[in-house]
């Protein structure tokens, strides 16, 4: 996708909201065809030329030529219709400038709409903070191309009636250290700097790594003292992302062995554009279902059930491939690792489907964990299943069965099965012990009075004694129904807002790392921290549009002001 304002690519939800009247694009919209008459003009082909941008300080914003140096736009797309405003109203100050001059001040206008934007969505968010009664920050570190650390701030407010706002906080480039310290004092800038009251913050989820985590000197610790010293006596709530850590269970396998065996074969046929093209003539002479092997990728977590997934079902192609290469294949045909890759393939599958069930935006916390505690179920019904020698949820490992006679890896599955259970259960502790005060958000009516918090026991049997609030619970959704808590029951609904306010992962942090790698490439590392940010907090906004209008108002005054 392309950044209409810079002239970069930038990805995000705000493409699609944006206006036809400020910023500036180069990609030309064809609207679909109707079946009314068309205009004169729809059938001169009249398209914008790339040499009016810097000879007449327009640009092309979705089929409208739009002037930059004061937001109107043309009615019709001429030449003669461009040249006449720019003469009748920007001639006169612009006259001096030579085409390279005029295609750098393009460019300045450009970068300066990406600061106006990013700064409205800004001043909209400092606008709905003010009316959160509770908030939580996302908070990870990643570093871009120029190797610089950047620390991406993502926070999710609930206001007075328990509508939630989740949007980009901040990124903070830091081209210094990164330790607790370090990050502490970015973290605290922001929150300052939105004037946020520190006695409103509920949660904080990271990506677990000691510098985020450390109760002493970590970004934790460094911020439970700030609210100590501020006075606040609620505790703070702390989360490893729920995403990344079903991630690291993964690893508790320990199938390296396999996987590296696979990679090998992978990176013989991958890595050399000779072995890349003959195998796949080759798959092709089989008239295989597949025509390719994708690469393993680290870094993108989902990329490991992918290779194993084609690997198994290519297994005989690849091996026939290898030995016509002169390659060994023995290690490929051996049985037991055939078994092993199956097991692997078929666990890593269930792994991915909980990972794509745990990413996106705005999902509350309390239904993320619902997702990992039904995978823990999951785990115990297979573990029953297998003891039966029932593989109805291991394709993969059934078809061996088929094959190999003495199939001899139930004991394995159950092994790799138990393993990743007992890392689920140590991983989500924090969460399990959370249990209690998500079934208040989730399902009140079934909620253990007992065991509830003391200021919320009497407004608890009230509410569950109300067949009217019953019945709206039942109609609109556990998601919807904190909004029709009434007001006689302020504890509820405080306690509402602190759980619908809290980050279950880290998604959108991520998300936005990998916005960055789009637009600050090697051939871009000299974009500045600001434009950079400008440019992210555009095309990550959530629920935020800029208010074009008065954007447009503001530099039509300024320009007019100007001009006189």
């Amino acid at each position: 996708m392309h950044c209409p304002c810079v002239g970069t690519s930038i990805t995000g939800r705000v493409n699609h909201k944006r206006p036809h009247s400020f910023i500036s694009t180069s990609v030309n919209f064809h609207p679909s065809p109707h079946k009314m008459a068309k205009r004169k003009v729809d059938f001169e082909n009249r398209g914008f030329q790339d040499g009016w941008e810097a000879q007449y300080m327009f640009a092309d914003v979705k089929g409208k030529a739009v002037c930059l140096l004061c937001g109107d736009s043309v009615a019709v797309m001429k030449e003669y219709n461009i040249k006449r405003h720019y003469e009748t109203k920007h001639h006169d100050k612009y006259k001096h400038l030579d085409t390279t001059q005029r295609l750098q001040k393009v460019e300045e206008i450009k970068r300066s709409r990406v600061r106006h934007l990013a700064a409205n969505l800004q001043q909209q968010l400092v606008g709905k903070g003010k009316a959160f009664i509770a908030h939580s920050l996302a908070v990870d570190e990643s570093t871009d191309t120029s190797d610089t650390a950047q620390l991406s701030i993502f926070i999710r407010g609930v206001d007075s009636s328990l509508c939630v706002t989740e949007e980009f906080f901040g990124l903070r480039s830091m081209h210094g250290t990164t330790t607790g310290k370090d990050l502490f004092e970015e973290v605290s800038r922001c929150v300052d700097k939105m004037g946020l009251p520190w006695d409103k913050l509920v949660g904080l989820t990271t990506d677990g790594a000691p510098a985020m985590c450390s109760q002493k000197s970590g970004l934790v610790g460094k911020i439970r003292e700030k609210m100590q010293d501020e006075n606040v006596t609620s505790e703070l709530t702390v989360y490893h992302c729920i995403i990344h850590q079903e991630s690291l269970c993964g690893k508790a396998l320990n199938m390296e062995h396999v996987m590296s065996i696979i990679t090998r074969a992978v990176n013989f046929i991958r890595a050399r554009g000779l072995n890349h093209r003959q195998f796949k003539s080759f798959l092709a002479e089989l008239n295989s279902d597949y025509g390719d092997l994708p690469y393993h990728t680290e870094v993108r977590w989902l990329s490991q059930g992918k290779v194993l997934e084609r690997f198994f079902e290519l297994r005989e192609e690849i091996c026939e491939f290898m030995e016509s290469k002169g390659k060994d294949k023995s290690e490929l045909r051996n049985k037991k690792f055939l078994c092993e890759v199956a097991i692997l393939c078929d666990i890593t599958s269930h792994l991915n489907a909980l990972n794509l069930q745990l990413q996106g935006p705005g999902r509350v916390i309390t239904d993320m964990y619902a997702t990992v505690r039904a995978f823990k179920t999951q785990l115990r019904l297979w573990e029953t299943q297998i003891l039966q020698e029932n593989l109805s949820h291991f394709p993969h490992c059934q078809t061996m069965k088929e094959q190999v006679p003495l199939f001899s890896q139930l004991d394995s599955l159950l092994e790799k099965l138990g393993i990743l259970g007992a890392d689920f259960t140590r991983r989500f502790a924090d969460f399990e012990a959370q249990k209690s005060r998500f079934e208040l958000l989730s399902n009140p009516f079934a909620a253990d009075v007992e065991s509830a918090p003391s200021n919320l026991q009497m407004e608890l049997i009230e509410l569950q004694c109300s067949d009217t609030l019953k019945a709206k619970y039942e109609s609109v959704g556990a998601a919807e129904f904190p909004r029709f808590i009434p007001d006689t029951m302020p504890h509820l609904r405080s306690q509402a807002a602190q759980t619908l306010s809290m980050f279950g992962s880290t998604y959108l942090c991520e998300q936005l790392f990998s916005l960055m790698k789009i637009n600050k490439t090697s051939h871009r590392t000299r974009l500045t921290d600001e434009h950079l940010h400008s440019i992210l907090r555009i095309s990550s906004a959530q629920s935020l549009t800029p208010d074009i209008d008065e954007l447009v108002t503001k530099i039509r005054h300024q320009v007019s002001g100007s001009d006189k």
